[in-house]
C-alpha cells in the first residue's frame, strides 16, 4: 500500500506545475555564501532546511519525511530531534531527498528537465564510481586501483557539489514562502476597456 501511494506521488509531480525560484546550475549565484555553508557542512543545512520545511513544529517530523519504508518506526514522536540529526549524518542523501519531496508537494514544484540531467548525471558517476571499485579489488591492478581511486574522487566532489545546489535551491524556495525575497514592486494594470454587447470581439486586455 505505501509503495503504492509513493507511486501516485511521483506520477503526480510529473503534472505539477510550478518551478524552483531558482534552478540548480544559478544556486551559487543566487546565494553564494549559504552554497558554501552547504558544501562545508551539508548535514547542517540539511538539519536545518528540514525544520524549516516543517516550519519549525518538530511534531510533524517523520523519518525520511514519510518517503522510506523505515519511515515513523525509528521512535520520531519520542526524540524527534535526535532522530533528525540520525538521519542527516547517517542517510545524508536521503534526507536531502526527502525535503524536496516534502517541498515539492507542497508547493507543486516540478524539477526542469536540466536539474534532471544534473542529478541524473551525478548518481550515474556514483555507481560508475562503485563498478570501478569492485574491478580495482577484483584485477589488483595497481593502475586500475589508482583509476578507480581518482573516478572515485570525481564522484563524491560531484555529489557534494550537487547536494549543496539542491540545499540552496531548497533555502530560497523557503525564503519566498516566509517573504524573505522581494520579487520587486507589482506593476500598475494597463487600462482596461469594458467590451459592449453590440461587439463582435471584444477589446484586447492586458496587464
Amino acid at each position: 500500500m505505501a509503495s503504492q501511494e509513493h507511486l501516485e506521488k511521483l506520477q503526480a509531480r510529473q503534472s505539477y506545475r510550478n518551478f524552483w525560484h531558482a534552478d540548480l546550475t544559478h544556486t551559487v549565484q543566487a546565494d553564494t555564501p549559504y552554497c558554501c555553508f552547504a558544501f562545508w557542512c551539508g548535514p547542517c543545512a540539511s538539519y536545518l532546511l528540514r525544520r524549516r520545511a516543517l516550519y519549525n513544529d518538530m511534531s510533524r517530523y517523520v523519518c525520511c519525511a514519510g518517503y522510506m519504508p523505515c519511515s515513523g518506526r525509528c521512535g520520531e514522536s519520542q526524540y524527534p530531534e535526535l532522530c533528525l540529526a540520525t538521519e542527516v549524518v547517517c542517510c545524508f542523501g536521503n534526507s536531502v531527498a526527502s525535503t524536496r519531496f516534502l517541498l515539492q508537494d507542497e508547493f507543486n514544484i516540478q524539477t526542469t528537465q536540466c536539474d534532471n540531467c544534473i542529478i541524473a548525471f551525478m548518481i550515474i558517476l556514483q555507481q560508475v564510481a562503485c563498478v570501478f571499485s569492485i574491478i580495482a579489488m577484483i584485477c589488483g591492478n595497481s593502475e586500475i586501483r589508482q583509476a578507480s581511486q581518482m573516478l572515485s574522487c570525481l564522484a563524491d566532489m560531484v555529489y557534494c557539489t550537487v547536494c549543496a545546489c539542491m540545499q540552496t535551491q531548497h533555502k530560497i524556495e523557503m525564503d519566498k514562502r516566509d517573504g524573505l525575497i522581494n520579487d520587486g514592486p507589482m506593476a500598475v494594470p494597463r487600462w482596461q476597456q469594458m467590451s459592449r454587447l453590440d461587439q463582435r470581439v471584444p477589446p484586447s486586455v492586458g496587464y
